[in-house]
């Protein structure tokens, strides 16, 4: 698969396309240092072998943030550079840090717009990021992303609700200077030889906010500045959030927060368009800077046909990493069917708006971290061959099953779905014994079978296949 080959950035090899995108844990404490929880969240996405590991935003200053790791002084460097040895020895991923600029928030609302900074804060956080670029080297790390997407201070500059009336607002060209320069300080402090990556968004997603018109300018830009890659993102605004009495802004509240984590209602590779264009104008341009997809990738089949037909270059998957770690590693040796399949509940994404540590639904009960692999071959089984009933309730097909004899916990059951009884998709995960399928429309015949897994991923047998509609509102005409 071209999934697996290794890929080149820059000097720098990945074993692999897969990219885990930097995500946010909530697992550090405010002091900003790596704890153990933080080293055992990224130990474990390394234990999987993913191609990069792109880790959760790192702030370049020292503003108050709550929960949240730190690059602004060196005295953080040297538990980065321990968690760092520790990856390298025990996988062949390779690990950025994600380099962040955020202005301030306040409970009430309020937040700070890129309108009020003064050419000497916009002088500091030039410098703040060359800063911490340098020590994320220092702390061997393989490269360094910086953070121009969502609602933080360089996405505010690129985005077109950048009211700036001076050269740093307005236009394109003004709105590119500072996330021009910030590359620039940054590729003076750690030199040419050192990757430096990009995420911004391929589209803002809110009212009068940029789109791929203008992204793929944006993208162009950064190719020319020598960039190691460009990441695509969408959304995540402050303008459509959805306030909280007594708690500051949550960015990924409103629309544009849906489709920055498309949930279980979007398609699949919702995003895909956005890195497709930005690939297509860099490549009209001459240029050959990768591009990385993301948003709602979570199966090899789809990863390996964007690859092949040159949509992106690499497949950015956070959620589908976060339900399954060893996902790559699985789907390499040829057991994708032991895949714990992210079923896009966004369950991770409430956690991070309330402020609660970041774990996956599908995880045992408690957990921090993903469960471990096991080598055991036995797998969930039906106690009498898998009996699986389907019936017509309330204008839906409700599915109804017996629980799963393991030796283990079983953590859940897939539910497949065909209306042709030849290609099956996988429609929901549950952790209990029915399911109500309310996406069926009346005259239409449905196929189902169930699966239990257990928490690594071992999948039973299917169950009995079994078929169901449910009437119409009212009688259809017959094709002629």
């Amino acid at each position: 698969m071209k999934l697996f080959e290794p890929f080149q950035i820059n000097s720098l090899w990945l074993p692999n396309r897969v990219v885990l995108p930097a995500m946010v844990t909530r697992l550090s404490g405010e002091d900003g240092y790596v704890n153990r929880d933080i080293r055992d969240r990224y130990l474990r996405f390394a234990a999987g072998e993913v191609g990069l590991i792109v880790m959760e935003a790192m702030a370049v200053h020292a503003a108050k943030s709550g929960p949240l790791l730190r690059l602004s002084e060196d005295r953080f460097i040297p538990a980065l550079r321990d968690l760092v040895r520790e990856v390298h020895q025990l996988s062949p991923s390779k690990i950025f840090p994600q380099i962040i600029h955020f202005l301030k928030i306040a409970r009430s609302g309020w937040r700070q717009k890129v309108e009020d900074l003064s050419r000497d804060d916009i002088k500091f956080i030039i410098q703040a990021y060359g800063d911490a670029a340098a020590r994320a080297r220092e702390a061997g790390f393989d490269g360094v992303e910086l953070h121009m997407a969502h609602a933080y201070t360089l996405a505010s500059f690129l985005s077109g609700r950048n009211q700036r009336t001076d050269e740093y607002g307005g236009s394109l060209e003004n709105r590119l200077r500072l996330p021009s320069q910030v590359v620039e300080r940054v590729r003076e402090k750690v030199g040419d030889d050192f990757p430096v990556g990009v995420r911004f968004l391929g589209e803002e997603c809110i009212k009068h906010g940029f789109t791929l018109l203008d992204s793929r300018e944006v993208a162009l830009r950064m190719a020319q500045l020598g960039v190691a890659y460009v990441s695509l993102s969408a959304g995540g605004k402050f303008e459509d959030a959805i306030h909280k009495v007594g708690e500051p802004l949550y960015p990924y509240t409103g629309f544009s927060g849906d489709r920055c984590m498309p949930g279980a209602n979007y398609p699949d590779a919702h995003n895909l368009y956005l890195a497709e264009g930005v690939k297509k104008h860099l490549a009209a341009h001459g240029y050959e800077t990768p591009v990385i997809a993301v948003g709602k990738i979570s199966t090899p089949q789809l990863a390996e046909e964007i690859l092949q037909e040159g949509k992106a270059d690499l497949i950015g998957m956070a959620r589908a990493l976060l339900a399954d770690p060893d996902w790559p590693k699985k789907v390499r040796e040829g057991r994708a069917d032991e895949v714990v399949q992210c079923i896009y509940c966004n369950v991770c994404k409430a956690l991070d708006e309330n402020f609660k540590r970041v774990v996956c639904y599908l995880w045992p009960k408690g957990s921090l971290q993903a469960p471990l692999p096991t080598e055991a071959a036995d797998r969930p089984r039906w106690p009498h061959g898998g009996r699986l009933r389907a019936y017509e309730y309330k204008g839906s097909i409700k599915l109804e099953w017996e629980q799963a004899e393991h030796a283990r916990p079983v953590t859940g059951y897939d539910i497949f779905r065909s209306t042709d009884k030849v290609r099956f998709t996988r429609i929901k995960a549950v952790p209990r014994l029915y399911y109500r399928d309310t996406e069926v429309v009346g005259g239409r015949t449905y196929f189902y079978y169930v699966q239990a897994y257990d928490a690594a991923g071992k999948h039973s047998f299917s169950t009995d296949l079994v078929e169901c509609q449910i009437p119409t509102a009212v009688p259809l005409r017959t094709k002629v």
